[in-house]
């Protein structure tokens, strides 16, 4: 009787371990087929967004690797717009980039250190300013220009610039020009082209040419090349001097900013770089390494401040082209550094 209990009970034991195992198996297989479901569907959609942007590529090992950092980039994305924030984040070009790929590609901010600049400027035109409107969009006053798109180019301080200047402008004249990038990006050599620069540095440019040309003669091309004396040489927009804001004060960046259109610049991270919709509130350090137009201000719906800003990504980044972020934070650089860096020309 002994021994066939002992037999007995090592057959339960063996049908014991043997169900485990295939409970184990099937929780290991179950896990599998779901991560292949979810791989199969999120590849599905990296095709769309591959027909969507006319993303192509050589090799079929790129295309893996560029669907990887994709499937991170969804997962991050997601993973943020359920975290309740005050912005959305979405799909877009630049999904397939990691993100110090893509601050190589579309920032470009050079600043002291980096390239010789010229010392602030010791005026404020608009210190004394003691109202102003308790909201603001230039755009509907007409200074601003349709967003722009510095390419694969470091141009963004270009760009900062002229919208500034396009701004100015306006207001002087009462005719909205489209400015030339391109001439401050080829003969701007003190600034380094696509590889970076900074929008004082262009402003001494433009005082000491007397004046920058339009697009049409001098038409974008995002690289850097020779600098077209015949097609710079038919000035469009001129200003006597420039500005710069007080530095690590939003009230003063808001006294200029309800004044005309304001150069500003910021740091731009992973976060900021697939931003859609809503105001943007970091997470974000004052390591200014972008720039771009403040065209206005106001305040949310749910009551948050904001500053209003053109960004030269084109029209399918961002809120068409365009983006809220936070105002009258606790830190005197402002968000991201915002209220660090700031000009504006005067014609």
């Amino acid at each position: 009787m002994a021994l066939a209990s002992i037999e007995f009970t090592y057959q339960m034991y063996s049908k014991f371990i043997c169900l485990c195992l295939i409970l184990i198996f099937g929780a290991w297989s179950s896990e599998a087929t779901s991560r292949n479901v979810q791989d199969a569907s999120i590849y599905e959609r990296y095709e769309q967004w591959m027909a969507q942007y006319g993303r192509q590529y050589s090799y079929m090992n790129e295309k893996e690797a560029r669907f990887n950092i994709f499937k991170k980039n969804v997962a991050f994305i997601e993973s943020s717009n359920n975290a309740n924030k005050p912005y959305k984040m979405s799909v877009n070009q630049f999904s397939d980039l990691t993100t110090e790929e893509f601050l190589d590609k579309r920032t470009g901010f050079k600043g002291p250190g980096d390239i010789p600049v010229p010392l602030p400027t010791t005026t404020f035109k608009y210190e004394n300013v003691s109202m102003v409107p308790s909201s603001l969009d230039w755009r509907t006053k007409g200074a601003v220009m349709p967003v722009k798109d510095q390419g694969d180019c470091g141009s963004c301080w270009a760009f900062a610039t002229v919208g500034a200047l396009e701004g100015a402008h306006q207001l002087a004249t009462g005719e909205l020009v489209s400015l030339s990038e391109q001439e401050l990006v080829d003969c701007n050599t003190v600034n380094f082209g696509c590889g970076g620069g900074y929008p004082d540095v262009a402003f001494e440019y433009i005082i000491n040419k007397h004046g920058l040309t339009n697009e049409a003669n001098y038409p974008y091309n995002a690289s850097d090349n020779v600098c077209n004396a015949t097609e710079a040489g038919s000035p469009s927009g001129s200003i006597t001097r420039y500005e710069d804001v007080p530095a690590n004060n939003e009230l003063d960046l808001l006294k200029a900013v309800a004044n005309q259109p304001v150069s500003v610049c910021f740091e731009v991270t992973q976060e900021f770089m697939h931003y859609s919709s809503g105001v943007f509130t970091g997470p974000c350090g004052t390591q200014v390494n972008h720039c771009v137009t403040a065209i206005g201000y106001g305040t949310s719906d749910e009551g948050m401040d904001y500053w209003l800003l053109k960004n030269s990504w084109g029209t399918n980044w961002g809120d068409e082209g365009y983006f809220r972020m936070q105002r009258n934070v606790e830190a005197v650089e402002g968000m991201c550094g915002i209220a660090t860096l700031s000009a504006y020309a005067i014609v």
